[in-house]
């Protein structure tokens, strides 16, 4: 044994990656983004199963309408929006992709039962979709796409992906994509109104929604793992961007 080695402290552990906790970053004690973003971008949307919830109460006025009162239909759809609402939170989801569905159900309600017109129950929908659209596709203009905005959040707000072009490109794309989807929800629906087509209005709803949602979220996800790729480190410090 050598005496004259220095002692160690036996505490004192070596400064390696936290492989316990994968998402956290030790030089700064930051949680970096999940390694699933696909699931993450799902999950603030509610996950798939929140897509089928919102789309239930819908589907509940539009087969109901036809053969009670307005105001006993629009009433089945708020209380089942209440119900899932409820289980949802029940499940541990988080609050927003939980309410945000009774609350749109409930806006949607309103401004049926202020007009008397069971097709103005698809009015919310309809106008909230063409307000997104141009929101998303302002942020392109200004050179902020919105995905891009959300990306740099989630790794702390301090990534110059604006300053490098592939990734601003990326993010102009799937903002875009997302822009597209939203324009397109607006016109089918609103075709539909003009076709006084309560039917219709429900399935376009239902067709627009939750398919066209997925294609949305599959761009939105390969934006982040491309903008990843350039500017993230794998221990999740700043890289050099990839020429």
């Amino acid at each position: 044994m050598n005496f004259h080695e220095p002692t160690r402290d036996v505490t004192e552990q070596p400064r390696t990656a936290n492989t316990d906790h994968p998402g956290l970053n030790d030089r700064d004690g930051r949680a970096e983004p999940p390694a699933d973003l696909k699931q993450e971008v799902l999950k603030g949307l509610g996950g798939v199963s929140g897509m089928v919830y919102s789309a239930l109460p819908v589907v509940v006025f539009a087969a109901t309408v036809p053969f009670i009162a307005l105001p006993a239909a629009i009433s089945a759809a708020i209380a089942l929006a209440l119900i899932l609402g409820a289980y949802r939170l029940w499940r541990g989801e988080q609050l927003m992709p939980a309410l945000g569905g009774v609350i749109a159900v409930a806006a949607a309600g309103g401004i049926a039962a202020s007009t008397g017109s069971a097709n103005d129950f698809f009015l919310f929908g309809i106008w909230s979709s063409l307000v997104l659209a141009l929101f998303t596709l302002s942020t392109v203009l200004a050179r902020r796409p919105v995905t891009g905005l959300v990306w740099n959040l989630l790794h702390g707000n301090t990534r110059p992906w604006r300053q490098d072009r592939p990734s601003l490109r990326v993010h102009d794309l799937a903002t875009l994509a997302v822009t597209t989807v939203l324009a397109a929800r607006f016109v089918v629906r609103q075709w539909m109104y003009l076709a006084d087509s309560t039917t219709g209005l429900a399935v376009a709803d239902t067709v627009t929604g939750f398919p066209l949602t997925v294609v949305a979220v599959l761009v939105i996800v390969w934006a982040f793992r491309r903008t990843t790729k350039r500017l993230v480190a794998p221990d999740g410090s700043a890289a050099e961007p990839r020429r």
